[in-house]
């Protein structure tokens, strides 16, 4: 089975027209309206030096003792994280 994905801005309550669709008079079609959720208007937050220093993440791993090199360590997890779940994620070039 082919789907057809159409976004539209409801133009007036409770009714929603699509047309130039490839279906023929007298087909039997199934058609799921899905609300798309609305888009905040809020500013993101830029993440300064400051906010960085500040937010605790700098540092995290300072008093594992289990944790020798933490960059090695970081690119270990990088490395897991791109294998989950037998998915393969190749770095854009």
């Amino acid at each position: 089975m082919e789907a057809i994905r159409v976004q539209q801005v409801m133009v007036e309550d409770g009714a929603v027209v699509i047309t130039g669709l490839p279906y023929k008079k007298g087909q039997t079609v199934e058609i799921i309206l899905l609300p798309q959720p609305t888009t905040s208007t809020t500013p993101r937050t830029r993440l300064t030096v400051q906010r960085l220093r500040e937010s605790g993440l700098i540092g995290l791993w300072k008093d594992r003792s289990d944790i020798q090199d933490s960059a090695a360590y970081a690119r270990q997890l990088r490395k897991q994280a791109e294998k989950r779940m037998d998915v393969s994620y190749d770095p854009v070039r």
